[in-house]
């Protein structure tokens, strides 16, 4: 395995946790983002979005730990 592939590995798995571990944070930095694009944005039920972002913090870590389970151990 290459240097790159680790990286983003590693990257994804950051990201993932990050996305999991601190949703509101996540879904606050988007906000700033989009406000700086000049765009507005508000969830409807700040619990189900908090919820969903979570879920996909969590996919996001699954998958990324499924690409290197594949790649070793299916190769």
């Amino acid at each position: 395995m290459d240097i790159k592939s680790v990286i983003v590995i590693l990257a994804s798995l950051f990201f993932g946790l990050f996305i999991f571990l601190k949703p509101s944070l996540a879904i606050e930095l988007q906000r700033r983002f989009y406000e700086r694009i000049n765009w507005r944005i508000e969830p409807i039920s700040t619990a189900k979005e908090i919820r969903n972002t979570k879920i996909m913090g969590l996919f996001v870590v699954i998958f990324s730990i499924a690409i290197v389970t594949f790649y070793f151990f299916l190769r």
